[in-house]
């Protein structure tokens, strides 16, 4: 099983130079074979291959010199990243291919020759790097990807192979079905509530403040690049106050639960809500959902995503009940069929979650959120309830 861990690097001012540079080549060179594939898709109608852009580098070699600065497996390795993001455009699992920029993070891969030995890290051309290892690692290292924060810091991504399989996946233990929020954070079936940090919101004043700094500096000036590391600096501070607060929520959640059952959100449409957009980015439940997906199959947990369509809120997860219409405003409603009062709308939904997850378990793909299990006819919802729990 492979499992990546990062590290704080702290390379000495010729290192720093010779990174910079090398990864200045990947980044041309990235840009180079992206051109050239979309030139020679528009006038052929056929791209080219990994194999075909990495026997572009003797001749690039041999027109620009710079470009023997960086090992020549991080520049095939280009290639490799080149060829995985087209095919993730094919597949419809990402947009076309950008140009990569200079003033964002910087990475350059070496996939072989490297070596993790007590606090130094042996990289090619680089030699020994200091390295702050805060966890040892386990196995075999297959490969090191070094970035660059815009702020100026360096971090090495060690991939380890510990040789051992996935955990066999059981289903004994606690279900928890989570609602995701931006009031509370998630509200489980349980009944917990864990607030919204909101980190975005907590530094905007000071991010507005130093922005407001950096546009009235002269553009290419070196006043501007000092005013632009400060900015930088806020965002890093915003991105890992969110990163340690995901990391500490999903291992809890983990860790106290067998079967873990999300909503399906298509956050890329949701941001388009110009008035909630700000906040739906803060709380960044895309990256919560997938810490939950990789750290429960580590754990040989179950990890299952309910249909965005399914009608949560809207459920009685006592009666299974279907009201027609539940605005926003509305966070506490009656059920008209079995009476009951005051119905927590998160909770309610958290449940109801939880519940379609296990039958979605139970039942594979004939448990959907459109079949007949999931709105059963009045009268019978109790009995159809507690046969499908029989069932599974």
């Amino acid at each position: 099983m492979l499992k990546a861990y990062k590290y704080r690097i702290y390379p000495t001012s010729e290192q720093q130079n010779l990174l910079i540079r090398s990864m200045g080549c990947c980044r041309w060179f990235y840009n180079y074979a992206l051109n050239l594939t979309s030139s020679t898709y528009k006038e052929t109608g056929k791209g080219l291959s990994r194999n075909d852009i990495i026997n572009l580098l003797p001749t690039l070699k041999k027109e620009y010199e710079w470009l023997a600065e960086a090992p020549s497996q991080s520049l095939q390795q280009v290639a490799l990243d080149l060829s995985s993001a087209f095919l993730n455009f094919f597949e419809k699992r990402a947009k076309y291919p950008n140009f990569r920029k200079k003033h964002k993070v910087q990475s350059i891969r070496f996939p072989q020759q490297v070596k993790l030995d007590g606090e130094y890290l042996t990289l090619p051309k680089l030699k020994k790097v200091y390295c702050k290892v805060s966890r040892l690692p386990k196995g075999q290292l297959k490969s090191v990807t070094v970035s660059m924060t815009p702020t100026g810091q360096f971090y090495a991504s060690c991939l380890y192979d510990d040789g051992l399989l996935k955990p066999a996946i059981n289903t004994k233990g606690k279900a928890v079905g989570i609602d995701v929020g931006l009031t509370s954070y998630i509200v489980t079936s349980n009944g917990s509530k864990y607030g919204n940090p909101k980190y975005y919101r907590k530094y905007e004043e000071k991010l507005a403040k130093k922005q407001k700094q950096l546009t009235r500096k002269q553009k290419s000036s070196n006043n501007r690049n000092k005013v632009r590391v400060v900015v930088a600096k806020v965002h890093e501070k915003i991105a890992r106050c969110r990163e340690d607060f995901l990391h500490k929520l999903t291992r809890k959640l983990v860790d106290e639960n067998q079967v873990i059952v999300v909503e399906n959100l298509a956050v890329r449409n949701m941001v388009k809500n110009s008035k909630l957009a700000r906040s739906i980015s803060d709380a960044s439940w895309g990256m919560f959902c997938t810490m939950l997906k990789y750290k429960a199959e580590w754990e040989g947990k179950i990890y299952i995503e309910v249909d965005r369509f399914f009608p949560s809120s809207k459920t009685c997860n006592i009666c299974l009940n279907q009201v027609g219409s539940l605005p926003l405003d509305v966070r506490f409603w009656d059920c008209s069929n079995c009476g009951a009062k005051n119905i927590d709308r998160d909770i309610n939904a958290a449940r109801n979650i939880r519940d379609e997850g296990l039958r979605i378990l139970a039942g594979g793909h004939l448990a959907t959120a459109s079949g007949g299990r999931v709105r059963p006819s009045k009268g019978t919802a109790f009995t159809r309830r507690f046969s499908m729990k029989e069932e599974s």
